[in-house]
């Protein structure tokens, strides 16, 4: 039984899954709270479990860069109030070079993975096949490349530049979705995939996270044959696929 935890810039939620990534109840989403340190995360966690059944093992999917576990760089957790606020200097340093998935594991005595959100979400929607890539799109954009179903290293696409003035993690993220509305911001995802299009060479592309299904239907239609939507709880139902993954 596997406790998978999805966390978000705005939102984390987990669900309990058995070892065919059936629910063996609903997930439970508690809004992020801020300001966020490595020990309030923990605290969420076990609230947030105390409501599910009991796990074998746990699998975190965190955003930002995570190597071995490793906390290399959060772009939300180090905010005072969440996504696009001032950045604390103190959670900054809190978090970055953390070991968080030990500290979950040492937290809960539990085999714990910890891997970058979107690459658990990949997990839970690749084919295991060809070269695929998964672009998450919520607070801001997650990434993750698999080739023949192996992950291949993470890269932050969210912080290349995009238009000259500014980065993908602004551009498309629900801060832009709010402010544009859905027709404008779907015409940018578009705009997005086809820039894309030509540096991964891809032979599916996923769009999921909680805004995929805001892209509007006529858009959907121009964005190409090779680019599919996939539902948001991927990103818990991947948490046990993702025990399997091997690594180019």
């Amino acid at each position: 039984m596997t406790l998978s935890i999805d966390c978000g810039g705005l939102s984390i939620k987990a669900s309990v899954l058995d070892e065919d990534g059936t629910m063996h109840a609903p997930a439970v989403a508690v809004p992020t709270p801020y300001p966020l340190t490595p020990a309030g995360l923990i605290e969420v966690f076990k609230k947030i479990s105390a409501k599910l059944p009991k796990a074998d093992r746990i699998t975190v999917g965190f955003p930002g860069m995570v190597r071995h576990g490793v906390v290399v760089n959060t772009p939300h957790y180090i905010n005072v109030k969440g996504p696009r606020t001032k950045v604390d200097p103190e959670l900054y340093y809190a978090w970055k070079g953390l070991d968080f998935r030990s500290l979950v594991q040492e937290s809960f005595g539990l085999p714990t993975l910890m891997l970058n959100d979107a690459e658990v979400h990949g997990a839970g929607v690749v084919a295991g096949s060809g070269f695929e890539v998964v672009l998450t799109l919520g607070t801001g954009l997650g990434c993750a490349v698999f080739d023949g179903g192996k992950l291949a290293p993470h890269i932050e696409l969210s912080h290349a530049p995009i238009r000259r003035s500014t980065i993908y993690d602004e551009w498309i993220g629900e801060h832009e979705r709010r402010r544009l509305g859905d027709s404008f911001w779907s015409r940018r995802i578009r705009a997005m995939v086809t820039d894309l299009r030509p540096v991964f060479h891809w032979d599916r592309l996923y769009l999921g996270g909680g805004n995929a299904r805001r892209i509007r239907p006529d858009i959907l239609e121009l964005i190409g044959d090779d680019v599919v939507i996939v539902p948001n709880a991927a990103g818990i139902v991947g948490g046990v696929r993702a025990w399997n993954l091997t690594r180019i």
